[in-house]
């Protein structure tokens, strides 16, 4: 066998080893029966170098073997056998983790928009809790979250070279003195509030953001302003308030502090309905495969993303009308 054979059959092992491992992962969270999945779980480690054994907490199906437990049923799971298998575990558990928001939801539990916007999911779509796969639930739960976290303004995916710092807005942890506070001194810190917390940071001052948003006015940024750190919302408590224009100049509403706007509704009305058809299509169900679900997955993502692209064509159209309209020298001559 020469070495572009050995690579190529390396690649198949390899390829067949992962996928064993996400299976086995899976089975041992699918018979565990757990709200929440969290890649620091130290039972993850311990059951890829010893194996698990435990009953099952759900009737379910494997999806790999196609054996099928009832709740009380042994479930015995090898450990890891190579590298592959361990790599394909901890994916697994990841996957799991960052779709479903598992660590996350520890910190924020309903009181940031993305935990809301799940429980919302959930109660509109109940078929998704009947899923025993935690994976799967996370898969399609994670092709709406995704473009409706990407639809907050928490984060801008366009801006990788300022760790996707949103517009108008400053880094939290800019030079102490810096008078470009676009830039961070502590780049770590920063993906961790942005991403992990969910926060976006305090505005620039207005020159600074209106390099940024190059329409910005002095009226809209002193708007945004007022409503961000004076107005107290309803029942005067600023858990929930709104503004016709925030700093870009479209509609948004704050839930306890962070932004809602149409793109982001838009983005879980699209999810909701792109999951429902899935549904219909027999794309997903307690005994689909994984393809199944990953087509429906595709499906889901396709109806949230064109939620938020319906949600962004709104915005753009509210900004432009709230935008002053000034007379042109054509109007000042002929009047």
């Amino acid at each position: 066998m020469n070495p572009l054979e050995r690579s190529a059959q390396f690649l198949r092992n390899f390829k067949s080893d992962f996928i064993k491992g996400v299976d086995a992962q899976d089975l041992i969270n699918i018979s565990k029966g757990k709200y929440r999945y969290t890649v620091f779980d130290p039972e993850v480690a311990k059951a890829a170098q010893k194996g698990y054994e435990g009953t099952s907490a759900a009737d379910f199906v494997s999806k790999a073997s196609g054996q099928g437990y009832a709740v009380g049923d042994p479930v015995k799971v090898g450990k890891a056998q190579n590298v592959a298998e361990f790599l394909g575990r901890y994916s697994a558990q990841l996957a799991t983790d960052v779709l479903s928001d598992g660590t996350r939801q520890f910190y924020w539990r309903y009181n940031h928009p993305l935990a809301i916007g799940q429980k919302v999911i959930e109660t509109n779509v109940p078929g998704l809790k009947n899923l025993k796969s935690p994976l799967d639930r996370a898969l399609l739960g994670g092709a709406v979250g995704a473009p409706i976290a990407a639809s907050l303004g928490i984060f801008d995916i366009t801006n990788p070279g300022e760790l996707f710092r949103p517009k108008g807005y400053a880094q939290s942890y800019a030079e102490k003195g810096s008078q470009d506070r676009r830039k961070t001194a502590e780049p770590g810190l920063e993906m961790f509030e942005r991403f992990f917390l969910g926060r976006r940071g305090r505005p620039l001052k207005y020159e600074t953001a209106k390099q940024d948003i190059p329409d910005l006015t002095p009226q809209r940024y002193a708007k945004a302003l007022r409503n961000q750190y004076q107005d107290r919302g309803v029942f005067g408590m600023g858990l929930l308030k709104g503004t016709t224009e925030n700093i870009e100049g479209y509609p948004e509403v704050r839930v306890v502090g962070f932004p809602v706007g149409l793109q982001a509704v838009g983005a879980t009305a699209g999810g909701i309905t792109g999951l429902k058809t899935a549904g219909k299509l027999g794309l997903v169900s307690p005994i689909a495969s994984r393809k199944s679900i990953i087509k429906g997955a595709a499906v889901t993502l396709a109806g949230s993303l064109g939620g938020a692209a319906t949600g962004k064509t709104l915005n753009i159209a509210i900004a432009s009308a709230n935008r002053p309209k000034y007379l042109t020298t054509q109007d000042y001559m002929q009047g």
